[in-house]
């Protein structure tokens, strides 16, 4: 901490004698080129006025050297005694790694090479009173960059790029889905009660309405009775949230995608995301084959993708005979395959064969699904708003999609039967019947016609197509603990 200080007093000085010379350490507006265009369009002898933060400085006398970065690239700086006057070349002498400034002067090319801005004259636009760390080298501590994601977007290029990529990967699902003729709406982030999905919400309190709220979990029953409305085609892309556990694919505050499209089903959705995963590949990251994680596993999102029904994968691991077993015997085949995989089975807490069977897929079968696959007819149990399959009314018309061990969404042929929606959501509340959103029910007793759905967490999308495996790499400013 006393370095620290001692830095930031010699920082201040530099500042004072800076404005004692003129420069006032904070500017006003500064027009400009960003270095990336003035690297792409450079020609010599041109004069530019460029603007940004001071990466390197090297002082040799007569000619020195800085390196700018604006955060469209990094450009080289030369200045040189003859070229400015003494006011300007003596103040130089007081500049800081990590400040900002505008600068003024011609393109030239070096000896070696280096295309350069012989700087002819420069002002001075925010000082910085802390030390970057290690000469702009980087955070060395993950949980730092974190926390001070502002020191971590400074000075690594990789994650600065990492979220423009984020944010045009955005951009092109809404220009995407917009082609297809869906409708971008809004729907309330503050609710009355948490619906469409089973998860823990935030609570908050409405002061002018004098009521208790939620935060939502799911935008899913807004967009449904927009379909009830008339609007056949459309999306949603904002925030949810769920008060539970923070991992590498999970933040209590994350960004969803939810799409619904009338007189479609779950082919319906599977098509979709064969069409977007495509053009996302092609008009952003370049490629359709990702390196994934620290493995560098090659994904292809290539359609078509594979698809395959939940028991058929259970069967290929567990036996064919699996589903006829006794549970005492398919629990001490799961312990055995559970010890060959060396897969930290928790079964002890498992009580019936549905429960056992969904402990196997998730942490033996999911997990090894590195390519992009549709796993189908899912034990409805799991899924009360979407409907049966026609041959078989235990299972529904959904697909979980996975991509690298993990899922990225959901698809269904939505539950449109407001008698049946009844039941399944009875069924989930059990006695806190008070959590059914009667008005939802309204609405489909009006008629919804018959629908596809899916909703996918943008920032987990965000992980596989950037080859992420930690969902903090990709949220700008991630929950963490106080310290």
């Amino acid at each position: 901490m006393a370095e620290t200080n001692e830095y930031r007093e010699q920082r201040l000085a530099s500042m004072r004698a800076l404005a004692g010379m003129g420069y006032e350490p904070y500017g006003g507006k500064y027009d400009h080129e960003d270095l990336k265009a003035v690297r792409d369009g450079f020609e010599e002898g041109r004069t530019v006025r460029v603007a940004g933060r001071l990466l390197t400085i090297r002082r040799m006398g007569k000619m020195n050297f800085c390196t700018m970065n604006d955060g469209t690239g990094r450009f080289q700086l030369i200045f040189k005694r003859d070229e400015l006057s003494e006011t300007a070349f003596a103040a130089f002498k007081l500049l800081n790694l990590g400040d900002i400034i505008g600068a003024e002067g011609t393109l030239f090319t070096t000896q070696k090479g280096e295309k350069s801005l012989i700087v002819k004259e420069w002002t001075m636009l925010a000082k910085a009173l802390e030390q970057p760390p290690e000469k702009f080298h980087g955070l060395a501590d993950q949980e730092e960059c974190y926390r001070r994601r502002y020191v971590d977007l400074m000075t690594n290029d990789e994650s600065r790029e990492r979220f423009f990529t984020r944010s045009r990967l955005l951009m092109e699902i809404r220009k995407h889905l917009w082609s297809k003729g869906f409708v971008e709406v809004e729907t309330p982030i503050l609710q009355d009660q948490a619906g469409g999905a089973a998860a823990k919400p935030f609570y908050t309190r409405f002061n002018a309405l004098d009521k208790e709220c939620v935060m939502r979990i799911a935008p899913e029953l807004y967009l449904k009775r927009l379909l009830v409305g008339g609007m056949n085609k459309v999306f949603e892309m904002g925030k949810d949230f769920r008060n539970e556990g923070i991992d590498r694919t999970h933040n209590p505050e994350f960004t969803v995608c939810e799409i619904y499209e009338a007189y479609g089903d779950r082919t319906s959705m599977e098509a979709i995301m064969e069409g977007l995963l495509p053009h996302l590949c092609d008009t952003v990251i370049g490629k359709r084959v990702i390196e994934y994680g620290e493995a560098k596993t090659p994904i292809d999102f290539n359609p078509p993708y594979r698809r395959v029904a939940y028991r058929d994968l259970v069967k290929e691991l567990m036996g064919e005979d699996w589903f006829g077993l006794d549970f005492a015997v398919q629990l001490e085949r799961a312990k055995a395959k559970g010890r060959e995989t060396a897969t930290n089975l928790e079964l002890d807490g498992v009580k019936d064969e549905l429960a056992l069977t969904h402990e196997v897929y998730d942490k033996l079968i999911e997990k090894k699904l590195m390519q992009p696959t549709f796993v189908t007819r899912i034990p409805h149990e799991f899924v009360p708003l979407a409907k049966t399959c026609k041959d078989d009314p235990s299972l529904v018309d959904v697909f979980e999609f996975v991509v690298a061990g993990r899922e990225l969404c959901p698809g269904y042929t939505e539950q449109n039967d407001p008698i049946a929606q009844r039941e399944a959501l009875e069924h989930q509340a059990g006695e806190d019947t008070e959590k059914i959103d009667e008005d939802f029910i309204s609405a489909l007793e009006c008629g919804m016609p018959p629908t596809g759905g899916l909703g996918f967490g943008v920032d987990r999308l965000v992980m596989f197509l950037t080859g992420c495996d930690s969902i903090r790499d990709v949220v700008l400013f991630p929950q963490l603990k106080r310290v």
